[in-house]
């Protein structure tokens, strides 16, 4: 009998799992042997949906989230069926869209791979990976625990990295109150109710902390820094279709130059932004395969910003909280660079210079919270795992500097410039060729893909 091949996955949060369920749902139990490698209990959380926290919500309505492309309303009949999310009173705006809490999205996904974790066509195993070495056309995994998996095909769809303690900032790691990743649990709970708070960034996770504060009831004051001081944008107060075209663009500056245009238009017939945004979003992929790489690095060194703070948009009860303490002063937003930062009689003092200001500005804070999102280029360093293909030269860094290098058909592009025929980069790591990775629908979308290209791969190789 030839043994059945058998695909590792390692992570299983939102892209792991998506890729398992998609590999299982065109496979069966005879066909091929599926694993995903993931630390936490269930499957499907990952960083993102993991948090138990009531205060962070899924950042887009409940109807544009789902983990099957064909099925727009996937998720929402699910939630429909949902107890538990029944009784969340806060969970509908007065537009009547669903933001869920998005632990609720975690059980979702975990709810559908379970059926298969039952069956016994995809294994869960509790553990971390350490390390795997390439020989002989296969794959010898060690987990943390120094037991061993051997693998035909592995998919890195690891968690996001850490983010990236800004270079002023870092001797003050391990300091009490300098909270360098605030997703650990209960890393707030050493900051009480009046103390003042700088947050480093200003973006989804600046807002996801922000409003965690103020459901535990903080009333101190909230400083929010980063280079452009841009805030997370909020949804439209209407649906409106997607207004506008582009992709003949072969410039970072032409193509900015057409969005200003197509904001223009959208202005004269009475639109938001918002509209104009969901066209570019949509539209993505083929933008970004025709910008060369040396446009799509300035695309993301120039604009990532000021993209990121409209394509993510938050909750409308998390925008709600920032509108409040913006409004009552408890909140201040600023545009600025760090300079220098030192303890001073047990608070930090914390030097920083406002974009065009002249000079320095200095002021003190309890507590220092890092927000500057996943630092993906540094994932090599964080990750044994990671590190590991990279000392083998089967993985290598993209050149845009934003994940790892990937070929079109979602393979590993090594230190050699080759594809790594049976090694997959799943997810956002893959963004860099592959463009708009972080939403659900687009990781969705690259999940069902990957699957089909490992299904065909195997196929080939293992027919007898």
């Amino acid at each position: 009998m030839i043994p059945k091949p058998v695909v590792a996955i390692i992570g299983g949060g939102f892209s792991g799992t998506a890729i398992a369920y998609h590999l299982a749902k065109q496979t069966t139990q005879n066909d091929i042997e599926i694993i995903i490698v993931e630390p936490r209990e269930n499957l499907g959380g990952g960083l993102a949906y993991s948090t138990t926290d009531p205060a962070h919500r899924i950042n887009v309505p409940a109807t544009k989230m789902t983990m099957v492309s064909a099925e727009s309303d996937h998720f929402i009949n699910w939630l429909k069926t949902d107890g538990a999310s029944a009784e969340d009173i806060f969970a509908q705006t007065a537009k009547g869209d669903d933001f869920p809490q998005r632990s609720v999205f975690g059980r979702y996904v975990h709810d559908h791979i379970k059926p298969f974790l039952q069956s016994g066509q995809v294994r869960h195993i509790k553990n971390r990976v350490v390390s795997a070495t390439f020989a002989d056309e296969s794959y010898t995994i060690v987990f943390g625990d120094d037991t061993v998996l051997n693998a035909d095909v592995i998919v890195v769809a690891t968690t996001h990295p850490s983010p990236s303690v800004p270079t002023a900032l870092q001797h003050l790691t391990g300091t009490s109150r300098f909270i360098a990743d605030p997703y650990i649990v209960d890393a707030l709970n050493t900051i009480k109710s009046e103390q003042a708070v700088l947050i480093v960034g200003t973006g989804l996770t600046a807002a996801d902390i922000i409003a965690s504060l103020d459901r535990r009831n903080h009333h101190g004051p909230i400083t929010a820094l980063s280079r452009h001081g841009y805030r997370s944008r909020g949804h439209a107060p209407a649906t409106v279709e997607a207004f506008g075209t582009f992709g003949n663009d072969a410039t970072a500056r032409s193509l900015l130059r057409t969005v200003r245009q197509m904001l223009q238009h959208a202005a004269k017939k009475g639109l938001s932004w918002h509209p104009v945004l969901d066209a570019l979003r949509d539209q993505a992929p083929s933008i970004w395969g025709i910008l060369p790489v040396q446009e799509r690095r300035r695309l993301v060194r120039h604009l990532r910003s000021l993209w990121d703070v409209h394509r993510f948009r938050i909750a409308p009860q998390v925008e709600a909280v920032l509108d409040r303490r913006l409004l009552e002063g408890s909140l201040t937003i600023l545009p600025a660079s760090l300079h220098s930062a030192r303890i001073d009689e047990g608070r930090f003092k914390v030097s920083y210079r406002q974009r065009y200001g002249a000079g320095l500005e200095t002021a003190s804070f309890d507590a220092i919270i890092i927000t500057t999102g996943p630092a993906h280029s540094a994932i090599a360093r964080e990750n044994a795992f990671v590190e590991s293909l990279f000392a083998q030269g089967l993985l290598s860094a993209d050149p845009i500097g934003i994940g790892l290098h990937t070929a079109q058909t979602g393979q590993a592009i090594g230190l050699e410039g080759k594809a790594i025929q049976n090694l997959y980069i799943g997810g956002p790591l893959a963004r860099g060729t592959f463009g708009e990775l972080m939403g659900v629908p687009e990781v969705t979308r690259y999940a069902e893909f990957l699957a089909g290209a490992i299904k065909d791969q195997l196929s080939h190789r293992f027919a007898t």
